[in-house]
């Protein structure tokens, strides 16, 4: 049988290093030697002896914070012994490796898999999330270890070396050391009380050192609801408890 199919960059890629990598820009291929982390529902395939347990947010505490806030990951420990192949509707999969000091603050909904051995909370997004439909909480990573990201197009990492705003649901992470607020990129004027708008009324402004990673792709939210009261009934709940 012959087909442009059957190339090389379509076949399988080995190795003999267990642990994450990109099978191609779609896909991440976990060579499974113990355990991992990883989105329910994103396993595509897999090849060996091979086990998946739900665990809701990541424990009890996760857990609770999840439902209050409609943030955070839904996750499955995979455990075992073999290749998994993970996606998420098609986005691009990128690996960053994470070192002790190091920690990255990062949208939930874009969180494909990491290894077991980060630690990681679900914690308020500093002076930006009351303003923004993109969500109160992000989810914060430290330790030593690999984690798998996904975005909606090639993104962007602008360095943070002077004020930086982003527009919320383009912000993918950032370091998580980098001090957040709000910013409002539209005018105020007899234009904007007259019902014209730009469609940029608000930004998240970042300002320290680090970085930020911007995909080309905004999500907007259903008109007069925010993310994480589309995800959970728990953001109204929250925003009662914060009043």
């Amino acid at each position: 049988m012959r087909s442009a199919l059957f190339s090389a960059e379509n076949l399988e890629k080995e190795s003999d290093q267990p642990g994450m990598r990109l099978q191609n820009s779609k896909m991440l291929k976990i060579e499974l030697n113990g355990e991992a982390m990883a989105r329910v529902g994103s396993m595509v395939a897999y090849q060996g002896q091979v086990q998946f347990q739900a665990l809701g947010s990541g424990g009890l505490g996760k857990f609770l914070k999840q439902k209050l806030t409609g943030e955070g990951v839904p996750l499955m420990k995979i455990s075992g012994r073999g290749d998994v192949f993970l996606a998420d509707y098609a986005a691009d999969v990128h690996i960053i490796d994470l070192e002790p000091g190091d920690a990255l603050s990062i949208n939930g909904s874009s969180v494909l898999a990491f290894d077991s051995t980060l630690q990681y909370d679900i914690k308020m997004v500093g002076g930006a999330g009351m303003m923004s439909s993109s969500g109160l909480f992000n989810c914060v990573f430290s330790g030593y270890g690999r984690i798998a990201i996904t975005t909606k197009g090639t993104p962007v990492v602008l360095n943070v070396d002077a004020p930086t705003y982003v527009d919320p649901q383009a912000a993918v992470a950032w370091s998580a050391s980098l001090q957040t607020g709000y910013h409002r990129a539209e005018q105020l004027g007899l234009g904007t009380l007259l019902g014209r708008r730009t469609g940029e009324a608000f930004t998240m402004s970042f300002a320290g050192q680090g970085f930020v990673i911007v995909q080309p792709s905004e999500e907007p939210p259903i008109q007069g609801m925010g993310r994480q009261e589309q995800q959970s009934g728990g953001g109204g709940l929250l925003n009662q408890l914060l009043d």
